[in-house]
């Protein structure tokens, strides 16, 4: 079996099942298995011994539990990744993910009890996969204030990343996702977690869209230029749909880079639709009559009603990667993708299915006639300089594959 270069901490008030979940992390190649019976005690063990890349975490045991224990080392930055092995129904265990899943927590996936290899295997893998060059807990001066990102914007600091979404089935790229990253002098590239919530609140968040548009169609206009077509897809927080301007400025940024409207896409995240006022349905409207698309982004995380997703103008779901990772093991995820695929049809929308992570994954999806996705599995997001590169081989394979 080849080594996991993985630190993985077994949260087990059991002591046999602990030694045997011990031990198989042993046998599947872990570089380091640490031990511990209650929550007090694995935070005492992160404290002694640093990070770890993965907690394989029991929910109920005496003294602190697991619940405790992810509320607990959510805001620590001290765990990679957390698999839950639970005993419990898997119902509340999928509601214990997606707790951690909204306190920012990696819940890499849920293999139950008894822990098997076959379960265990291809969520350490992923682990390692999704795992950064070097984990270290973030120090506190990570998360920027006002201050830094003002200047990170005015330094053009914050860079626009991409990350390519398929046809399951072909393979061919349909277009990018465009993201943002801040490529900091000292700590190199820092991800949206450190700067997100300090733009929000300095009201930024226009100042960065518009920054990230316009290296984004700088490169669509680059990629023009070497014969590839590439459409772009910019998140947009529902806050800024109150912005009666917006459409005006986001209209000149297309002119002024000759870009094609029907190439873009705005994303706007689910949770953020449940009161849309009149000046933000406008703004919607408008973007769809610049020829642009809507997509709603992480669908099914949220909690809006269908009736919004009927009465606001959007041509394309995406849904929540949350439901890929239950694909294999719990049939309400497989229930709900097979009616958002319905849905999307019914209402005449694409459906992107995020967080594809393995081939079993990919086959099943295509199985249940998925068209288009995203996810690791396929490309991680990149800067735009490696973008180009990769576009140029991805289509050099393509051909070479159908010669």
């Amino acid at each position: 079996m080849p080594p996991l270069p993985l630190r993985v901490l077994v949260l087990e008030d059991h002591l046999f099942q602990r030694s045997v979940a011990t031990s198989l992390l042993k046998q599947l190649g872990c570089r380091d298995v640490l031990e511990a019976a209650n929550g007090t005690e694995a935070l005492a063990v992160l404290e002694q011994a640093g990070p770890v890349d993965v907690v394989v975490c029991d929910l109920q045991m005496d003294g602190m539990d697991g619940l405790e224990f992810i509320q607990r080392i959510s805001a620590t930055g001290q765990v990679g990744a957390i698999i839950v092995s639970s005993g419990l129904p898997w119902d509340v265990r999928r509601a214990v993910r997606q707790m951690g899943a909204l306190l920012g927590l990696n819940m890499l996936g849920d293999i139950g009890k008894p822990l098997l290899a076959e379960a265990l295997q291809p969520l350490l893998e992923l682990a390692l996969r999704q795992r950064p060059a070097t984990f270290e807990a973030p120090s506190p001066l990570e998360a920027a204030d006002e201050q830094q990102v003002r200047r990170a914007l005015l330094d053009q600091q914050l860079e626009a990343w991409y990350q390519p979404k398929f046809d399951l089935q072909t393979g061919s790229v349909l277009g990018v996702e465009v993201l943002a990253r801040w490529n900091h002098p000292s700590k190199g590239v820092l991800s949206p977690a450190v700067f997100l919530p300090a733009m929000e609140r300095a009201g930024l968040m226009d100042d960065l869209l518009f920054a990230l548009m316009q290296q984004a169609l700088a490169q669509q206009r680059q990629a023009k230029r070497l014969g590839l077509d590439l459409e772009l897809a910019f998140n947009l927080h529902a806050a800024q749909l109150a912005d009666v301007g917006l459409t005006a400025h986001i209209k000149g940024l297309l002119a002024a880079y000759q870009a094609p409207c029907g190439s873009i896409t705005f994303e706007l995240t689910e949770s953020g639709l449940l009161e849309v006022p009149a000046v933000s349905l406008e703004n919607l409207v408008r973007l769809r009559m610049l020829g642009c698309r809507l997509s709603i982004d992480d669908f099914g995380a949220g909690f809006s009603s269908l009736q919004r997703l009927c009465q606001l103008p959007f041509n394309e779901i995406k849904l929540d990667a949350e439901f890929v990772r239950g694909l294999a093991h719990e049939p309400r995820c497989r229930a709900v993708i097979g009616s958002t695929l319905a849905l999307g049809e019914t209402l005449g929308m694409s459906v992107v299915v995020e967080g594809i992570e393995t081939a079993e994954q990919q086959q099943q999806l295509l199985e249940m006639g998925c068209a288009q996705g995203q996810g690791y599995w396929h490309a991680r997001p990149m800067p735009g300089g490696d973008l180009l590169r990769w576009l140029q081989g991805s289509v050099q394979t393509q051909r070479w594959s159908r010669t």
